[in-house]
C-alpha cells in the first residue's frame, strides 16, 4: 500500500517520517473515493476534477492531488519546486497536495512506486487482441505467480499508472495492456512500467484517424520493444504473420520469440479447428515437439491470442503441462459474449467496439455456426484514410458469412455496397441511420433460432439493439 511519505519522496526527493500516512487507493473519480484514498484532480473533456475535490473528501478521501487553486480548501502542502520546504510540512487531514501538473505528478509517483517493486513486467500492445491476450497471459501466469493486471481498458496514460500504484509486496508479475493513439504514448507508458517482455499482436487501422497511417501506428507500437532490456532479460514476442510486426525484429536488443500460423516461427499453431460456441482446438509446435491444446476461446482468430499467451508463458518458464491445463480451463470475461434467448436465438454480443480486423474475425466465427446467420453491423470509426477500404473489406466477408445483414450508420452503406457487389442479395439487407431506429425494428427482422452477431464502434451504441433483442427495451 502506497504511503503519503512515498508520494512526497517521489515528488521532492525528501524522506519525511512525519508524513507516514497510508493511502488505501488512488482514484480519479470522486465517486470512487473511499476512506483514506487519494483523489487525483485531472481536467477532462467535459468536467474538471478540481471541481470535485470537496466531493472526494466527503466520500472519505484524505488527500487530493491538485495543480490549481480549489476554493474552500484549508490545508495545502505545496510540493512544487521552489515552494516546498520542511517547515511547511504538517499532517492535517484532509489535505491537498499542490503540484505543477497533476498528470505529470501521477506519472512520477507511479514510476517511483514501480521502481521499488521488483516485479517482472509484461507489456502488451497491438491493434486487435490486446485485452484478450492480457487476460489469458495473466491467467496462465497466475497458476504459478501472484499477478497484477490492469482491469478493463485502463491501458492509457491515466489507467496504467493507477494500476501500478496497486502493486504490493505480494506481486511477482505485472501484465499490462498498453493502448495507443499517438506516437510517443507507449514510450511514456514504458518509462513508467519498465517492461521486461513486450508482446505485439498486430498492426491494424484502428486509430488511424488520429495517428495518420498504419506506418505511424507501427512506429508507435514498436516503442514497446525498443524499450525492453537487452537479452537475456528482455524478450520481444512478435507476430510473424503480420509483415509490419515481423519487420520490428531488428528494432530491439531483446531476445525475439516469434509466433505465427502461416509464417515460419518459433511457436506455431496448426490444425486449428473451431467447435462452434464450445471453443477451439489446435496443435502448438515448439522446438520440434507438438502439443495438442483445447481452449474455450471462440473463433479461429483466437489462435493468435493462444499463441501470444503461450509465448509469454514459455519465456517465463512455465512447463507445457501447466500451459495446456491453463488454456483448457481459462474461462475469461472477453468482449464477445455469446448467450441464448428463451426462443433459442443465439446472440453474439460484440458491441464494445469494432475495427476491420476484429469485425472480420467475428464474421468468421458467425460463418462457422449452423442455422440462419444474421450480422448486425454498425459504423467503424477512427479509421482515417482506411475508412473506405476497411468497410469494403467487412462487406466482402459479410457477403458470405451472413444470410441476413442489418447495417447501422452512414459508413455502413459502404459495407452494404461491397456486400451486394460480392453477390449478397439486396432483399436480405436492411439499413438504418442509427441504433435507435434499428432497435425499433430489429425484433421483427430476427427469426426464432437465428445466430446473431452485433458489432460496431462503441459510440454507435449498438448495445441499444442488443437490449431491444433481449427484451430490455
Amino acid at each position: 500500500m502506497i504511503n503519503l511519505k512515498d508520494i512526497v519522496s517521489a515528488l521532492t526527493d525528501r524522506d519525511i517520517p512525519l508524513l507516514d500516512h497510508p493511502i488505501s487507493r488512488v482514484v480519479i473519480d470522486s465517486r470512487q473515493a473511499v476512506e483514506s484514498s487519494l483523489f487525483v484532480a485531472l481536467p477532462g473533456e467535459r468536467v474538471d476534477g478540481h471541481d470535485f475535490v470537496q466531493s472526494a473528501f466527503q466520500n472519505g478521501a484524505t488527500l487530493a492531488l491538485i495543480d490549481q487553486n480549489v476554493s474552500g480548501i484549508e490545508h495545502i502542502l505545496d510540493l512544487r519546486k521552489d515552494h516546498f520546504s520542511d517547515s511547511s510540512v504538517n499532517l492535517t487531514l484532509p489535505m491537498c497536495l499542490r503540484v505543477d501538473d497533476s498528470l505529470t505528478a501521477l506519472h512520477t509517483i507511479a514510476t517511483h512506486w514501480r521502481a521499488h517493486h521488483p516485479v517482472r513486467t509484461i507489456g502488451i500492445t497491438g491493434s486487435v487482441g490486446k485485452t484478450s491476450t492480457k487476460e489469458l497471459t495473466a491467467a496462465l501466469l497466475a497458476q504459478k505467480y501472484s499477478v497484477l493486471k490492469n482491469p478493463g481498458n485502463r491501458n492509457n496514460e491515466i489507467g496504467l499508472p493507477l494500476t501500478l500504484l496497486e502493486l504490493g509486496p505480494q506481486h511477482e508479475y505485472a501484465v499490462l495492456e498498453m493502448g495507443f493513439y499517438v506516437p510517443g504514448e507507449i514510450q511514456t507508458l514504458c518509462e513508467i512500467a519498465r517492461p521486461h517482455v513486450g508482446v505485439i499482436t498486430n498492426i491494424g487501422t484502428v486509430h488511424a484517424e488520429r495517428a495518420g497511417s498504419q506506418e505511424i501506428i507501427a512506429k508507435g507500437k514498436a516503442e514497446l520493444i525498443q524499450s525492453l532490456p537487452p537479452a537475456p532479460d528482455g524478450v520481444a514476442i512478435l507476430n510473424m504473420d503480420d509483415s509490419r510486426v515481423r519487420e520490428m525484429a531488428h528494432l530491439t536488443h531483446a531476445r525475439v520469440l516469434s509466433y505465427g500460423i502461416n509464417e515460419k516461427s518459433d511457436l506455431m499453431a496448426k490444425d486449428i479447428q473451431t467447435h462452434e460456441l464450445e471453443g477451439i482446438s489446435c496443435v502448438l509446435s515448439y522446438q520440434g515437439a507438438e502439443h495438442p491444446i483445447r481452449s474455450p476461446l471462440l473463433g479461429a482468430f483466437s489462435a493468435y491470442t493462444i499463441l501470444c499467451a503461450t509465448a509469454v508463458a514459455l519465456a517465463e518458464g512455465l512447463d507445457w503441462e501447466m500451459i495446456t491445463t491453463g488454456l483448457a480451463h481459462s474461462r475469461l470475461d472477453f468482449r464477445l459474449h455469446p448467450f441464448t434467448l428463451p426462443d433459442g436465438t443465439t446472440i453474439l454480443d460484440d458491441t464494445y467496439n469494432a475495427s476491420p480486423t476484429s469485425t472480420v474475425a467475428a464474421l468468421e466465427l458467425l460463418r462457422a455456426l449452423p442455422g440462419r446467420r444474421v450480422a448486425i453491423l454498425g459504423d467503424m470509426l477512427e479509421l482515417g484514410q482506411y475508412e473506405q477500404s476497411g468497410h469494403q473489406t467487412v462487406g466482402q466477408i459479410a457477403a458470405t458469412a451472413a444470410d441476413a445483414l442489418i447495417l447501422v450508420g452512414q459508413r455502413a452503406k459502404i459495407i452494404a455496397d461491397a456486400a451486394i457487389s460480392h453477390g449478397f442479395p439486396k432483399d436480405h439487407l436492411q439499413w438504418f441511420a442509427d441504433s435507435d431506429q434499428a432497435a425499433q425494428h430489429v425484433a421483427g427482422l430476427i427469426q426464432k433460432g437465428d445466430r446473431v452477431l452485433i458489432k460496431g464502434s462503441n459510440s454507435m451504441r449498438m448495445d441499444r439493439i442488443l437490449r431491444a433483442l433481449a427484451g430490455g427495451e
